[in-house]
């Protein structure tokens, strides 16, 4: 019986897949046209399944070599000649182990005798000529894990001979079409190197056409690999419901999707809103590759921290520049997007991954440890006591931070003030995200999940009583969204005559719990 998998290529035979042909299709139609191109995309987005289901399409008209530089060494790549020999040895291996014709093998084994290790420009040039006149197919490459390759100088040159092939090809014979597979744009080598490299930043790769196609999962591709396992597990429940679910978490971020279905199957929850969201907070705990490179990133780039910082707990609403280098950098570890042309952490599990992380680096302040030493007298029989919740916030809120010369401080962080109290309350059975719609400066709702249950906080600063009643009556029609009937709101006001406290007020049907600190 299938399975779902997270670790290393999928198979569709054996593993539960979303449908990828429509990326593959736009890959091959380059493939087709003889275009150079590179599938850039943040950690486990699905880059080795799309290359081999690519090299599976195309190798009834083409030969295809699809090859990886996984665990190859810098030194493989310290000079162009380097280069040119690795990239030979690899093709000589594949052509050994994937049954290329006899005279390719012949070539290649004569061209890269064994200890090898220096092959000059003009040589390759002309063993590549001759690989591709000998196959009775177009010859396509295509390399997985071009990172391991792409902080060297000798593969930046190495490009340039490609490139120099590839401007030549009406006259010798060459690749039909190179393609490389990382998270680093190739265009963006600069990224990675030290500041005496910058002058490696002239990219020889300006052949390259752009892969602008969405890689992420669908939700209506999530719901019908679940049905395929419905199937096969004779269960009932409703995949569209779950995997739209699934989709508003993960954004349709492959190994994330692929991740919570293996947890919920494996740890035998139920198919339904507790069961994934039991499975979201097992994902969120673990310890993966994914979140491990995503905290390694941001402690290379401190400036992307100080960013995705702002976004998640400043309420910023930052312009999308791709110029800008640390956004620049976020959009190419998949950590934002663009959303009506502002910056969007991509999806709500990165949002609650990011709180997590940025909290982790402050559990030594007293509201931390205070939220950590009375988490137990708010939760009664499942349920969040979220009135006495904020009514104990206040209290404390104001005894740690005191009004005058700390105005500026709370009105920057005051929301991660909250939810650095929060997380300790909720931690290993709830989360919260906050909804993307009202995050801005003044304002920002923040979802909370627990046991299935939901709970709404709107988080704001003090603009005065009309300004709050406008909120009010924005917080009921969004708990008439979330089809809910109780809301909560903790303002923070910095009026010295401001009367701390809290206090109930109906709008329409619902019910406001509302907060002044």
């Amino acid at each position: 019986m299938k399975r779902f998998n997270t670790t290393g290529t999928c198979n569709p035979e054996v593993h539960y897949m979303v449908n990828i042909d429509r990326q593959v299709e736009a890959a091959a139609k380059l493939v087709r046209q003889g275009d150079y191109f590179c599938i850039n995309r943040g950690r486990q987005y699905g880059k080795t399944t799309t290359l081999a289901a690519l090299a599976n399409k195309l190798s009834a008209d083409f030969c295809v070599f699809n090859i990886s530089f996984e665990g190859t060494g810098d030194s493989s790549f310290a000079t162009v000649e380097n280069a040119c020999a690795e990239f030979l040895k690899i093709l000589k291996l594949w052509s050994r182990v994937n049954g290329s014709s006899e005279e390719m093998k012949a070539l290649l084994k004569a061209a890269v005798p064994v200890g090898c290790k220096e092959i000059n420009t003009t040589d390759f040039t002309e063993v590549i000529g001759e690989l591709c006149d000998l196959s009775s197919k177009p010859v396509v490459v295509m390399i997985d894990e071009v990172d391991q390759a792409s902080n060297n100088d000798g593969f930046i040159k190495f490009l340039g001979v490609l490139r120099k092939m590839f401007l030549s090809r009406t006259m010798l014979p060459t690749f039909q079409s190179v393609v490389l597979a990382g998270v680093y744009d190739v265009k963006n080598l600069k990224l990675k190197m030290r500041s005496e490299d910058d002058h490696q930043y002239n990219s020889p790769w300006n052949i390259a056409v752009p892969f602008k196609v969405d890689m992420f999962l669908p939700a209506d591709g999530i719901a019908a690999m679940l049905e395929e396992y419905k199937k096969d597990h004779q269960l009932d429940f409703d995949c569209h419901q779950i995997g739209q679910m699934i989709f508003d978490y993960t954004s349709g971020y492959p190994f994330l999707v692929s991740r919570i279905c293996q947890i919920v199957d494996e740890e035998a929850y139920t198919w339904d809103k507790e069961g994934v969201l039991k499975a979201i907070n097992a994902l969120l705990k673990e310890g993966n590759t994914l979140f491990d490179d995503m905290q390694k990133k941001l402690t290379q780039f401190p400036t992307l921290s100080d960013l995705l910082k702002s976004i998640v707990f400043g309420g910023q609403r930052v312009s999308y520049n791709y110029y800008d280098r640390d956004i620049n950098i976020a959009s190419m570890f998949n950590f934002v997007t663009e959303e009506d042309r502002a910056t969007k952490i991509s999806c709500r599990i990165f949002e609650t991954w990011l709180y997590d992380f940025f909290i982790s680096l402050d559990k030594t302040s007293s509201i931390y440890q205070t939220g950590e030493y009375e988490k137990s007298q708010f939760i009664h029989d499942g349920r969040i006591d979220m009135r006495r919740l904020i009514e104990r916030f206040c209290i404390h809120f104001n005894e740690i931070y005191r009004p005058g010369n700390d105005d500026k401080f709370v009105e920057d962080n005051g929301r991660k003030i909250f939810l650095t109290y929060l997380r300790p309350i909720i931690n290993g059975v709830g989360n919260y995200y906050c909804e993307a719609q009202t995050r801005n400066l003044t304002r920002t709702d923040i979802i909370i999940d627990y046991l299935g249950q939901q709970y709404i906080i709107e988080l704001k600063i003090w603009r005065g009583q009309s300004y709050n009643e406008r909120g009010e009556q924005q917080l009921a029609e969004y708990l008439d969204y979330y089809h809910l009937q109780t809301g909560y709101m903790v303002s923070f006001c910095f009026n010295k005559e401001k009367q701390p406290g809290i206090k109930e007020v109906v709008v329409g049907d619902k019910k406001l719990i509302e907060a002044i600190v």
